[in-house]
Protein backbone atom coordinates (compact mmCIF):
# COMPACT_ATOMS: atom_id res chain seq x y z
CA UNK A 1 0.00 0.00 0.00
CA UNK A 2 2.92 2.31 -0.77
CA UNK A 3 0.79 4.32 -3.23
CA UNK A 4 -1.78 5.17 -0.54
CA UNK A 5 0.95 6.27 1.85
CA UNK A 6 2.50 8.54 -0.76
CA UNK A 7 -0.89 10.00 -1.67
CA UNK A 8 -1.64 10.72 1.99
CA UNK A 9 1.74 12.39 2.44
CA UNK A 10 1.23 14.49 -0.70
CA UNK A 11 -2.26 15.51 0.42
CA UNK A 12 -0.99 16.53 3.88
CA UNK A 13 1.87 18.51 2.35
CA UNK A 14 -0.47 20.35 0.00
CA UNK A 15 -2.86 21.10 2.88
CA UNK A 16 -0.04 22.18 5.20
CA UNK A 17 1.67 24.47 2.70
CA UNK A 18 -1.67 25.94 1.60
CA UNK A 19 -2.52 26.81 5.20
CA UNK A 20 0.95 28.29 5.78
CA UNK A 21 0.72 30.48 2.67
CA UNK A 22 -2.85 31.57 3.48
CA UNK A 23 -1.84 32.21 7.09
CA UNK A 24 1.06 34.40 6.03
CA UNK A 25 -1.23 36.30 3.66
CA UNK A 26 -3.87 36.69 6.37
CA UNK A 27 -1.32 38.30 8.67
CA UNK A 28 -1.67 41.41 6.47
CA UNK A 29 -5.07 40.73 4.88
CA UNK A 30 -8.38 40.11 6.66
CA UNK A 31 -8.45 36.69 8.22
CA UNK A 32 -7.14 34.57 11.08
CA UNK A 33 -3.47 34.59 10.06
CA UNK A 34 -1.82 33.15 13.15
CA UNK A 35 -4.45 30.44 13.43
CA UNK A 36 -4.00 29.31 9.82
CA UNK A 37 -0.22 29.52 10.15
CA UNK A 38 -0.39 27.37 13.29
CA UNK A 39 -2.66 24.84 11.56
CA UNK A 40 -0.36 24.64 8.53
CA UNK A 41 2.74 24.20 10.67
CA UNK A 42 0.95 21.56 12.73
CA UNK A 43 0.13 19.56 9.58
CA UNK A 44 3.68 19.98 8.24
CA UNK A 45 5.14 18.99 11.63
CA UNK A 46 3.97 15.44 10.92
CA UNK A 47 6.58 15.32 8.12
CA UNK A 48 9.24 17.89 8.98
CA UNK A 49 11.28 18.45 12.12
CA UNK A 50 11.75 22.17 11.35
CA UNK A 51 7.97 22.64 11.31
CA UNK A 52 7.63 20.78 14.59
CA UNK A 53 10.03 23.28 16.19
CA UNK A 54 7.92 26.21 14.94
CA UNK A 55 4.50 24.94 16.06
CA UNK A 56 4.76 25.84 19.75
CA UNK A 57 6.03 29.45 19.31
CA UNK A 58 3.31 30.21 16.74
CA UNK A 59 0.66 28.62 18.97
CA UNK A 60 1.80 30.74 21.94
CA UNK A 61 1.78 33.88 19.76
CA UNK A 62 -1.74 33.08 18.52
CA UNK A 63 -3.05 32.61 22.06
CA UNK A 64 -1.28 35.78 23.27
CA UNK A 65 -2.85 37.79 20.44
CA UNK A 66 -6.24 36.28 21.30
CA UNK A 67 -5.81 37.21 24.97
CA UNK A 68 -4.65 40.76 24.23
CA UNK A 69 -7.47 41.35 21.77
CA UNK A 70 -10.24 40.98 24.36
CA UNK A 71 -8.81 42.79 27.37
CA UNK A 72 -10.56 46.12 26.78
CA UNK A 73 -13.98 47.01 25.41
CA UNK A 74 -12.52 49.33 22.73
CA UNK A 75 -10.49 46.40 21.36
CA UNK A 76 -13.50 44.09 21.41
CA UNK A 77 -15.67 46.74 19.74
CA UNK A 78 -13.01 47.46 17.12
CA UNK A 79 -12.73 43.74 16.35
CA UNK A 80 -16.49 43.39 16.07
CA UNK A 81 -16.66 46.46 13.79
CA UNK A 82 -13.94 44.87 11.65
CA UNK A 83 -16.12 41.77 11.30
CA UNK A 84 -19.10 43.92 10.23
CA UNK A 85 -16.95 45.79 7.71
CA UNK A 86 -15.69 42.49 6.23
CA UNK A 87 -19.28 41.24 5.86
CA UNK A 88 -20.34 44.52 4.23
CA UNK A 89 -17.41 44.42 1.82
CA UNK A 90 -18.14 40.75 1.02
CA UNK A 91 -21.77 41.52 0.22
CA UNK A 92 -20.82 44.57 -1.83
CA UNK A 93 -18.20 42.55 -3.68
CA UNK A 94 -20.73 39.83 -4.47
CA UNK A 95 -23.40 42.23 -5.69
CA UNK A 96 -20.83 44.03 -7.87
CA UNK A 97 -22.34 47.50 -8.08
CA UNK A 98 -21.69 49.51 -11.22
CA UNK A 99 -18.21 50.85 -11.78
CA UNK A 100 -18.01 54.34 -10.27
CA UNK A 101 -16.89 57.27 -12.36
CA UNK A 102 -13.77 57.79 -10.28
CA UNK A 103 -12.43 54.27 -11.01
CA UNK A 104 -9.11 54.95 -12.80
CA UNK A 105 -8.45 51.62 -14.59
CA UNK A 106 -10.26 49.22 -16.90
CA UNK A 107 -13.79 48.23 -15.86
CA UNK A 108 -12.99 44.50 -15.71
CA UNK A 109 -10.69 45.22 -12.73
CA UNK A 110 -13.62 46.52 -10.65
CA UNK A 111 -14.29 43.97 -7.88
CA UNK A 112 -12.92 40.89 -9.69
CA UNK A 113 -14.11 37.50 -8.49
CA UNK A 114 -17.74 38.36 -7.78
CA UNK A 115 -19.47 36.14 -5.22
CA UNK A 116 -16.46 33.83 -4.92
CA UNK A 117 -14.41 36.64 -3.42
CA UNK A 118 -17.40 38.03 -1.51
CA UNK A 119 -18.17 34.69 0.14
CA UNK A 120 -14.53 34.20 1.11
CA UNK A 121 -14.64 37.58 2.89
CA UNK A 122 -17.89 36.65 4.65
CA UNK A 123 -16.45 33.27 5.72
CA UNK A 124 -13.32 35.05 7.02
CA UNK A 125 -15.59 37.36 9.00
CA UNK A 126 -17.46 34.38 10.47
CA UNK A 127 -14.17 32.75 11.48
CA UNK A 128 -13.00 36.04 12.99
CA UNK A 129 -16.24 36.37 14.97
CA UNK A 130 -15.88 32.80 16.23
CA UNK A 131 -12.32 33.57 17.35
CA UNK A 132 -13.46 36.76 19.10
CA UNK A 133 -16.12 34.83 21.00
CA UNK A 134 -13.63 32.06 21.87
CA UNK A 135 -11.06 34.62 23.03
CA UNK A 136 -13.63 36.53 25.06
CA UNK A 137 -14.87 33.40 26.83
CA UNK A 138 -11.37 32.09 27.53
CA UNK A 139 -9.38 35.26 28.30
CA UNK A 140 -11.60 38.25 29.10
CA UNK A 141 -11.51 39.38 32.70
CA UNK A 142 -8.88 36.91 33.87
CA UNK A 143 -6.18 38.08 36.29
CA UNK A 144 -3.10 37.47 34.10
CA UNK A 145 -4.39 36.89 30.55
CA UNK A 146 -0.97 36.47 28.96
CA UNK A 147 0.04 33.82 31.49
CA UNK A 148 -3.29 32.09 30.96
CA UNK A 149 -2.75 32.25 27.18
CA UNK A 150 0.70 30.70 27.45
CA UNK A 151 -0.60 28.00 29.80
CA UNK A 152 -3.52 27.30 27.46
CA UNK A 153 -1.15 27.02 24.51
CA UNK A 154 0.93 24.44 26.38
CA UNK A 155 -2.17 22.49 27.50
CA UNK A 156 -3.97 22.28 24.13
Amino acid sequence: MVGGKAAKRLGLEILGWTLVVLGLAALVLPGPGLLMLFAGLYVLSQQYEWAERKVEPVKVAAFRAAAEGVQTWPRILASFCGVLVMVAIGITWGLRPEVPGWWPIAEHWWLPGGWGTGISLIVSAAVALTLIVFSYRKFHGVENPLEVAEAAARDD
